[in-house]
């Protein structure tokens, strides 16, 4: 095996390790997102008020 063929074939490599880190970050804001949306439910149920109000009601 020469050298170009050995560091054509790592690219792909290197290409999907970079996927994997950013579906990991993807991941991890819609994780962050979920858990501040679960600690706000929690704070309206215990107060009764939420962030949103219904006028028309």
């Amino acid at each position: 095996m020469d050298v170009t063929s050995s560091s054509n074939s790592s690219i792909p490599i290197e290409v999907m390790k970079k996927a994997t880190q950013v579906q990991e970050q993807a991941v991890m804001k819609v994780l962050e997102s979920a858990e501040e949306q679960s600690k706000q439910i929690n704070t309206a149920q215990k107060t009764g008020m939420g962030k949103n109000l219904d006028l028309m009601s």
